[in-house]
């Protein structure tokens, strides 16, 4: 009698988990949904104001450069071997 009873317990938990959650699961994605537009817009907030908030007279040479360096290791790692199949 005891099995049955364990049996019918784990039954009722699953079924009503799965109706709790067709009833709260769209209320807490759009919770998640808003919590993260709410992150995204507090981090690019000033994004796009950045480039016109500089300020350089008509005229100014600004370059920007970065440094590239190559490297030029020949540090060879082996050689390569073709193999064939073998019927």
């Amino acid at each position: 009698m005891g099995f049955f009873t364990t049996i019918l317990i784990i039954l009722l938990v699953y079924y009503l988990f799965k109706i709790l959650l067709k009833l709260f699961a769209p209320k807490l994605l759009n919770y998640a949904g808003k919590k993260a537009e709410k992150h995204f817009r507090e981090k690019f907030e000033g994004f796009g104001t950045q480039e016109q908030t500089r300020t350089t007279a008509e005229g100014d040479v600004i370059i920007n450069s970065k440094t590239t360096k190559k490297s030029k290791s020949s540090n060879k790692v082996g050689e390569y071997i073709d193999f064939e199949e073998i019927d």
